[in-house]
């Protein structure tokens, strides 16, 4: 098979410590980031055992489930703002099977909000936007799944309400941490109108302005979480 990773956002290998209870899971994911030239340090199955990993094997980036052994409730989320407040620049991905606003903001509230992924497990199917999202990850970015921003862009109808169907969309996609580029290709629009909606967002939600695609997004989620 060839080299698959320049459908990626680029970037070097990642040493990566796995943590998922499905077996099937598992090693899908260990031989989906192999395939993308990644390597996958620690496979475990249990929140214990992602801990002792992460002490081990000091990765560049964490995947896990929020749901595992023994409790089958949010271990695996503990676990994960466990490490982030004992390492705060450690990189963490969570996988979800459905959106819990909660598990997403707990998991945002870590740090300094930097290096941190809260996506649902469908994603995992989109190959390559999963991919994509765990080199941002590992690069110091924050992504949200797009089903958790509607969610909470639902809870949060005023100011809200004040936006265009079109700003919406666009801050959708900014609270995934698309850049203006990548938005303006999504929507087929040019960058200068990706700009006046990003602008025309951030004074309807009297957020300050701000070029870093990154403080965009926490900027957005923190106004979000409210």
């Amino acid at each position: 098979m060839g080299d698959e990773r320049g459908t990626t956002a680029g970037g070097p290998p990642l040493r990566v410590v796995l943590a998922e209870d499905s077996v099937l899971l598992r090693d899908g994911l260990t031989a989906l980031l192999t395939r993308f030239g990644h390597t996958v340090v620690a496979a475990v199955g249990d929140a214990g055992a992602l801990l002792t990993a992460v002490a081990d094997h000091v990765p560049d980036v964490v995947v896990t489930d929020v749901r595992m052994p023994p409790g089958f409730a949010d271990e695996g989320l503990r676990a994960a703002v466990r490490l982030r407040s004992e390492r705060p620049r450690l990189p963490v991905l969570v996988l979800s099977q459905y959106v819990q606003r909660a598990y997403a903001a707990d998991l945002l509230d870590t740090g300094d909000g930097t290096g941190v992924g809260y996506l649902l497990k469908d994603r995992v199917g989109q190959v390559e936007e999963f991919v994509d999202a765990l080199t941002e990850v590992a690069g110091g970015g924050t992504v949200v799944d797009p089903e958790v921003v509607r969610q909470l862009l639902r809870r949060r109808r005023d100011p809200l309400a004040r936006l265009t169907p079109r700003e919406r969309e666009v801050l959708a996609l900014v609270a995934e941490g698309r850049s203006n580029g990548a938005i303006a290709r999504q929507l087929v629009v040019s960058e200068a109108a990706v700009g006046k909606h990003i602008g025309s967002i951030l004074t309807k939600l009297d957020l300050p302005p701000a070029e870093d695609v990154h403080r965009r997004v926490l900027a957005v989620l923190a106004f979000l979480r409210e």
